[in-house]
């Protein structure tokens, strides 16, 4: 391993909260290998050729079309980046799998087939199945010859999943569990091979089991008529008396909840990749109308209020990317730490998805509320056209509004970040309590003015030092005000959360910019130093409106001005005119007609 994954891979999920990161041990972008690259380039040629052309007939769900696409990317090897080569994968990194999500995410319906089935469809098995069921299964679905799917969801148990209903009771010859219940929102449902279905044994043992298409008490129902992702097939599933060999029982009876976690942090990084490529592709076909459509005898793209649009969707698009492969490598890492450490292949990467699950959370989050806002002003931009089936931001619009439920809504997801973060505090996994102090023992002294440091970036710097100051005083003084009635302030919760969430973010940006900037000096930068800095100076304002919010609704008093007070200071940034740098980054993409990056 390198010196830079070891150093990498030292940073446990959370802990970028309280320590300083450098930018020289964190992936971006621009650190793609060549053969990444190749990959990624791939997977946007198989888009352009075979699915983009088909879109409409996708979207009418034409029999056959969506199982033959998704067979055909998995003979080009797309579905299988990161299966093992022993069971008909690539073998390839993680990194490269969330390209490979990332370039496919622009293919509507199609892109939520196959993560789909890349996903959820497939890494049950591939993680906790028995040998076994591994060679079973896996290379049919790394091939495409076989689809998956997943059933966890019930009509009565959405986020709380543990509240399924469907049981399993074993037969009396011992042979088989008895299925009986149903499940919804089956993406690929309606012609999936293989089925992951969660069940509960003797009415409290929640169990994973491998069901294939064609066992006997197994039915599914009609295609789901859906908002968006119409192409997606979406059925319910049944289960009278199913009968399911005692041998696909996947992992330890009683143990589901730990594949169907584990699997969700995992799926949470893949959406927001998939959410990236979508939101790129939505990208380019607004600046592209911009530039062509005309109005008072003038491009749309010329004036003031189009450039602010065009540049706040590509300032979102690349402060999510910065995080997102930030991420992906530490995940990568933590991997081949354990792998290094005796660990086999399924645990590993388990291992690195639950470390750094915190992370998980955050970017599924950004990633589809940035998809959303990219799609959003994408219809703005094209005035009454977007509003019209002719346009395919249209079809962008209303295939982006399901990525905020799925995969965990996106509030569970805030309340799982602030929890998970003090659940490892609790156990110590991770020292909260020293930095907090810390931040107290600040807010008594007397404030720092600036010593006139000139170090490269140092303002930036400071600002996000910051950002992590704000979180803990807001998080430590509400754990210590509400005490065990926290976990029912969920509005308070969801405050800290998005702090968190502006603060990752925030940084990540940082990091790749200095690290550009090494690279390429100051004066190739300018794009990313205008969307880094942009970004930070709206961070700045957004997390003193979460703070404040959530300060006012647990403090009075002294204590509360104190706190105001702390907290306007830690989110003090220099005066910046976005308005200039705006325009900088909205004339590089109207200048090449696209998302750049």
């Amino acid at each position: 391993m390198s010196s830079t994954a070891q150093q990498q891979a030292t940073f446990k999920g959370g802990e970028w909260l309280i320590r300083e990161s450098s930018p020289f041990d964190t992936f971006t972008p621009e650190d793609y290998s060549e053969e990444q690259q190749m990959v990624k380039d791939m997977c946007a040629s198989f888009l352009e050729t075979e699915v983009l052309p088909v879109i409409d007939r996708i979207d009418k769900l034409e029999p056959g079309l969506m199982p033959s696409l998704v067979q055909k990317a998995g003979e080009q090897g797309l579905l299988g980046a990161s299966i093992p080569e022993e069971y008909g994968g690539l073998g390839k990194d993680f990194v490269t799998s969330t390209l490979v999500s990332e370039a496919l995410g622009g293919g509507y319906s199609f892109s939520v087939a196959v993560s789909a089935h890349t996903g959820i469809g497939t890494l049950p098995i591939l993680y906790f199945g028995t040998d076994a069921q591994k060679k079973q299964y896996i290379p049919k679905l790394a091939t495409g010859e076989w689809k998956g799917a997943y059933g966890l969801t019930e009509p009565n148990s959405g986020s709380d999943a543990l509240g399924a209903k469907t049981t399993a009771t074993l037969s009396a010859d011992g042979k088989h569990y008895l299925l009986n219940g149903q499940k919804c929102w089956i993406t690929n449902g309606g012609f999936a091979d293989v089925y992951t279905v969660f069940a509960k044994i003797d009415g409290d043992k929640f169990t994973g089991f491998i069901v294939e298409r064609g066992f006997e008490g197994f039915t599914q129902g009609p295609e789901e008529h859906k908002m968006g992702i119409k192409g997606s097939s979406t059925v319910q599933l049944y289960f009278q008396d199913c009968k399911v060999p005692v041998e696909n029982v996947l992992g330890e009876i009683g143990k589901g909840h730990i594949i169907a976690f584990n699997i969700l942090n995992i799926g949470r990084l893949k959406l927001c990749a998939a959410a990236l490529g979508g939101a790129k592709r939505a990208t380019t076909l607004t600046i592209q109308y911009a530039n062509t459509r005309e109005q008072f005898k003038t491009p749309i793209a010329s004036f003031g209020a189009i450039k602010n649009k065009l540049a706040e969707m590509a300032i979102k698009m690349w402060v999510a990317e910065s995080a997102l492969y930030r991420t992906s490598k530490a995940i990568d890492d933590k991997e081949h730490e354990l792998i290094a450490a005796g660990k086999p292949f399924n645990e590993a990467l388990l291992g690195g998805a639950e470390e750094y699950a915190i992370e998980c959370a955050i970017l599924k989050v950004f990633g589809s509320e940035t998809l959303s806002f990219v799609v959003d002003e994408g219809v703005q931009i094209h005035g009454g056209n977007g509003f019209s089936d002719e346009y395919i931001i249209s079809r962008a619009y209303r295939d982006s509004r399901i990525n905020r439920i799925y995969e965990g809504t996106n509030e569970i997801n805030r309340l799982l970040t602030v929890d998970m973060v003090l659940k490892r505090a609790m156990k110590g996994r991770l020292d909260l309590m020293g930095p907090a102090m810390n931040v107290q023992k600040e807010l008594m002294s007397i404030p720092d003015f600036g010593s006139g440091d000139e170090e490269a970036f140092a303002k930036e710097k400071k600002a996000i030092a910051g950002f992590k100051k704000a979180i803990l005083m807001t998080a430590g003084a509400a754990v210590q005000k509400l005490m065990m009635k926290i976990e029912s302030e969920q509005e308070v919760l969801m405050h800290i959360a998005d702090m968190a969430i502006e603060t990752y973010h925030a940084e990540s940006a940082l990091l790749r910019a200095m690290k550009l900037v090494d690279k390429r000096g100051v004066a190739a930068c300018q794009f990313e130093l205008d969307v880094m800095r942009t970004y930070l100076y709206d961070a700045a304002d957004h997390i003193n409106k979460f703070g404040k919010d959530a300060i006012n609704a647990f403090a009075d008093g002294d204590e509360q001005r104190m706190m105001l007070l702390g907290l306007k200071r830690f989110t003090k940034v220099e005066p910046f005119n976005s308005k200039e740098a705006k325009r900088r980054i909205a004339a590089k993409l109207i200048g090449e007609n696209k998302y750049p990056l």
